[in-house]
């Protein structure tokens, strides 16, 4: 029997098979071998980040947007941190700096004979920053005629007033006397909306030597106000016996509070100007006053306002309201004209006075005013107001004065002769 050996090309080649198996086996071994390399070795690390990634696929936003809010908390979070802890190294510091300080200040074991307790003042005698009020300086001058009998005092200027309106201003005034007598006081004009008033003005005072070594020039300074009380700034009271009369006096001091000790307060007056000059015609308006002097028993007045015109310092024409009983408060709201030609308004003296009314004694004068182009201060703003305001009327509070000052200050002279008898 003969035996058939197989050909060549039906016989597989044994080392083309065994070199495909080498080939395909060493990949499917790396494979499983690195899938069960992972997997047994990380098998916490892979359960965080598939429990992560189910948490993200359940939020209905794309990923860089979760990522995004989540950087944004983390920096939100180191910038609280940061600011707690800036904050507990000031607060440390601050009470290091506290300990220092206290440690400097505290003195244990001084006694009176160490140089600082001699030269610390007592409590009492501090004059501490913040509870005094800086009111300002004023430039004034002095100089005295003995020769005339005549004491001239010069307002030259202020410098850093205290601002007393809400703009950071005032509307600063000074007015001058001389007491213990009082016989005499001015004022100068009102500057508008300054605290450095360049004034420059002087005030001619009649007094002997013998009277003036005993007295004091007060000079106030006022802030103006129309409708309301004018507020006092400060104050500077000289005493003329400690002055040297050798030569002028001119310098600088600050303001002090105001002293009470003289002060009258007689009241306040409003009252409104109205002038026509085509119709010659003045229109006084007494509106009412306030905080008038109390001249009765009771502590009440009963007053009254007489308006009085003086040409050429001659009693001219006259008129007065009703009486107001038992107040110190009066409204009254009447109104007065007078035929006055534009020629007489640049002679004509106002003069407004307020008087208790008595049934059977003789009436009180409270207090006294008067404007007119001779005028000062407040009296003389107010005038010239209605002079550049013609057919409109102007008001204004006014304080009064005492009849003795008005009357030695106006001088008026008798009554202006009747027509009939003048000496034609």
């Amino acid at each position: 029997m003969s035996t058939v050996k197989p050909s060549s090309s039906t016989r597989p080649k044994p080392e083309a098979s065994s070199l495909r198996a080498a080939t395909s086996r060493p990949v499917t071994i790396i494979s499983t071998t690195y899938a069960s390399t992972n997997t047994t070795l990380n098998p916490v690390a892979a359960t965080i980040v598939d429990f992560f990634n189910n948490l993200l696929d359940q939020i209905p936003l794309p990923r860089w947007a979760i990522y995004t809010i989540f950087a944004a908390g983390v920096l939100l979070i180191l910038l609280c941190c940061l600011c707690v802890c800036i904050k507990c190294c000031c607060r440390g510091n601050k009470k290091k700096r506290q300990q220092k300080k206290d440690e400097k200040i505290s003195m244990k074991g001084v006694n009176g004979k160490t140089t600082t307790a001699l030269v610390q003042p007592d409590v009492g005698d501090v004059d501490y920053g913040s509870t005094r009020k800086y009111r300002g300086k004023l430039l004034y001058s002095l100089e005295y005629n003995a020769a005339t009998s005549e004491l001239m005092v010069g307002i030259k200027q202020a410098d850093s007033l205290k601002a007393m309106d809400l703009g950071k201003s005032s509307d600063p005034y000074v007015k001058v006397y001389i007491v213990p007598d009082k016989i005499k006081t001015c004022e100068t004009k009102v500057f508008k909306n300054t605290l450095n008033p360049g004034f420059n003005e002087q005030f001619n005072f009649q007094i002997s030597k013998a009277s003036l070594l005993k007295s004091t020039v007060v000079m106030q300074v006022f802030d103006f106000n129309r409708f309301t009380k004018h507020n006092i700034i400060g104050e500077l009271r000289v005493q003329l016996g400690n002055v040297d009369w050798n030569h002028v006096i001119e310098e600088w001091q600050d303001l002090a509070e105001p002293a009470k000790f003289e002060e009258e307060n007689l009241g306040e007056i409003c009252f409104s100007l109205r002038y026509v000059p085509t119709a010659g015609k003045l229109t006084v308006v007494i509106l009412e006053a306030k905080n008038l002097k109390s001249m009765d028993v009771g502590g009440s007045s009963d007053p009254y306002v007489k308006v009085q015109l003086a040409l050429d310092k001659r009693k001219w024409k006259k008129r007065k309201t009703s009486i107001k009983k038992k107040t110190l408060n009066p409204y009254y709201n009447e109104s007065f004209t007078f035929d006055v030609s534009f020629e007489q308004i640049q002679r004509v003296n106002l003069v407004i006075s307020v008087w208790d009314h008595d049934t059977v004694t003789r009436n009180d004068a409270i207090g006294k005013i008067y404007l007119g182009c001779d005028s000062a201060g407040n009296q003389l703003r107010h005038w010239a107001d209605m002079l550049s305001n013609p057919r409109r009327p102007v008001a204004q509070w006014h304080s009064l004065l005492s009849a003795e000052q008005v009357n030695s200050t106006l001088a008026l002279k008798k009554k202006i002769p009747l027509p009939s008898k003048l000496p034609f």
